[in-house]
């Protein structure tokens, strides 16, 4: 029979994956307590959680949730659910790492496939959606902003050539 807290650690992980658009796993070993609220605290500004469960509940968990399972889950992971941009999650994650130099990615779980440490990387040198919309604004804003220009050039011509016209007559 499964012991209470196991159950109720399985529940726990069952609503992090429910409630999150995927999940990134590394490995936090050699982190201090003050780097891990460091690192737990940068990624709550970007609207993920970091999460230590068991492995073997968390495997279970994800067979429940029909989602993939991810190679590597052994020793001292720790789940980053993120609620809305992974990119942001992982850059926080790739800031951390970077600077502790301890961290080392396992691996991911983004719009129902698993990916390696590597696929799961390299969403933090993608980036990030508020940079995309304002790429996309721009593009959709120059070609605009042309035919504004060209539908603007016969008035401004006109209004040339009456200021030239009253010069003239002051003249």
């Amino acid at each position: 029979m499964p012991n209470k807290s196991n159950i109720a650690m399985l529940e726990k992980v069952g609503e992090s994956l429910e409630s999150s658009k995927g999940v990134f796993f590394i490995d936090y070993r050699g982190l201090t307590v003050k780097e891990t609220q460091e690192l737990r605290r940068s990624l709550r500004e970007v609207g993920a959680h970091m999460k230590v469960y068991k492995n073997n509940i968390v495997k279970l968990a994800l067979k429940n949730a029909d989602l993939p399972e991810v190679d590597g889950l052994v020793g001292t992971c720790a789940y980053v659910f993120y609620e809305n941009d992974p990119v942001e999650a992982a850059k926080a994650i790739k800031t951390q790492s970077e600077a502790l130099k301890k961290i080392e990615w396992i691996g991911a779980i983004a719009d129902g496939q698993a990916l390696s440490a590597e696929e799961a990387k390299a969403y933090a040198d993608l980036p990030s959606r508020e940079e995309l919309l304002a790429k996309l604004v721009y593009v959709v804003a120059s070609p605009l902003s042309g035919i504004a220009q060209v539908c603007a050039g016969p008035a401004r011509g006109l209004a040339t050539a009456l200021q030239a016209v009253a010069d003239q007559k002051a003249a």
